[in-house]
């Protein structure tokens, strides 16, 4: 058998910029990075939990758009770690980039006299993931 660094798996040969500690495919031939894959269920089950939470509940929408964001990254992140793949990269880089908006948002609703929308905060955050993106 080949070592685990050469084995070729389900979704082929890495295409992503960049590779972590793990060896590919050495506990599944469908999971390139396992146990990476595996540690990202903590970004995908409890804010799930979280945002059932806040609909039921009934808190601002603010929340119920942190927790999405949260599983967004999670789910990303276990695509990217699963196939090695540069589309999956993407996404795994991206939601993170779009969730710290999200956080700088309504880290500046808590502190707010009025209940009004800081449109000029939205427009730099929206402007900055957008030229993120592009990048």
């Amino acid at each position: 058998m080949a070592p685990a660094a050469d084995r070729e798996g389900y979704w082929g040969p890495p295409t992503s910029t960049l590779e972590w500690c793990e060896e590919n495919y050495a506990v599944s031939y469908y999971i390139a990075e396992f146990w990476n894959t595996v540690s990202n269920l903590i970004f995908i089950l409890p804010p799930i939990y979280g945002a059932i939470q806040t609909c039921k509940d009934g808190l601002e929408k603010r929340y119920l758009a942190a927790y999405l964001c949260l599983t967004a990254v999670g789910l990303g992140s276990w695509c990217f770690h699963m196939t090695l793949k540069y589309e999956m990269q993407l996404l795994d880089e991206l939601p993170m980039i779009y969730s710290c908006c999200v956080f700088v948002y309504c880290l500046y609703e808590c502190f707010k006299y009025k209940n009004t929308v800081n449109y000029p905060l939205l427009f730099l955050l929206i402007t900055y993931s957008f030229v993120v993106s592009i990048v």
